[in-house]
């Protein structure tokens, strides 16, 4: 499904943004540019774009701010959000998925071609969760702290409902429905993000950390397999 509105791009460093304009034009999207957060807000408004590419600090308010006013927004909350910024550690990287974005730039290893494989990776899961998915409609998976109905998109562990992103769900789904097998980061980003495997990328245990932290009594599910990545583990019983 091709993009149905324009490419916002928030960023108050011209020649970044300039840049940034320049080659996802030379790509074919069209796009729109905003300087400060409030501008941002009302571009968002007025044109409906289908990604936003976020800097997180920006004159006015955060680009947090700003993330967190989009999934706010009564009828386009679920429109992707790639956030930049200068600050590349683990907490910066959480925080942002925290209030919503999709995935997580750092400007001092930012690649021009990279960026603009990652607009279109999450273009393409975008609107793949938005058409029906009979194959997911069918499946139940259920153990005894942790339930995933994929028709309702919805998780409880023990009885009670954890909210998680659209992306926490498809990496839980992915690992659930491949239970004892061993999924690298690199095949992880290309099932669950729609992106190369060589990517240079801590996107994978970020959201892994995050999405253990939520299913609290049920995180042991996800094991981590060191030096290679993670699989869904099951406990067999006793005897």
């Amino acid at each position: 499904m091709e993009a149905t509105g324009p490419v916002l791009i928030v960023d108050d460093e011209e020649d970044l943004l300039t840049l940034i304009d320049i080659n996802l034009r030379r790509e074919g999207f069209e796009t729109r540019k905003a300087r400060t957060g409030r501008e941002a807000m009302e571009q968002f408004e007025r044109e409906a774009p289908s990604l936003v590419v976020l800097d997180l600090m920006l004159p006015d308010f955060p680009g947090t701010e700003v993330c967190r006013r989009i999934r706010a927004h009564a009828t386009r909350s679920r429109t992707p959000v790639i956030m930049l910024s200068a600050r590349g550690e683990e907490i910066d990287r959480v925080v942002g998925f925290e209030v919503g974005a999709d995935d997580y730039v750092v400007k001092s290893n930012l690649s021009v071609r990279e960026l603009v494989l990652r607009v279109r990776a999450v273009l393409r899961r975008n609107a793949a969760e938005s058409e029906p998915r009979a194959e997911r409609a069918a499946e139940s998976l259920e153990w005894d702290h942790l339930r995933i109905d994929a028709e309702a998109h919805r998780v409880y562990v023990d009885g009670e409902e954890v909210a998680l992103t659209a992306t926490e769900f498809r990496l839980l789904f992915t690992l659930a429905t491949r239970v004892g097998r061993v999924q690298t980061r690199g095949a992880l980003l290309q099932d669950v993000w729609d992106m190369p495997p060589d990517l240079n990328t801590r996107t994978v245990d970020t959201h892994v950390k995050r999405l253990r932290e939520k299913l609290g009594s049920a995180a042991d599910y996800v094991e981590t397999v060191r030096g290679v990545g993670y699989r869904f583990h099951v406990q067999q019983p006793d005897g």
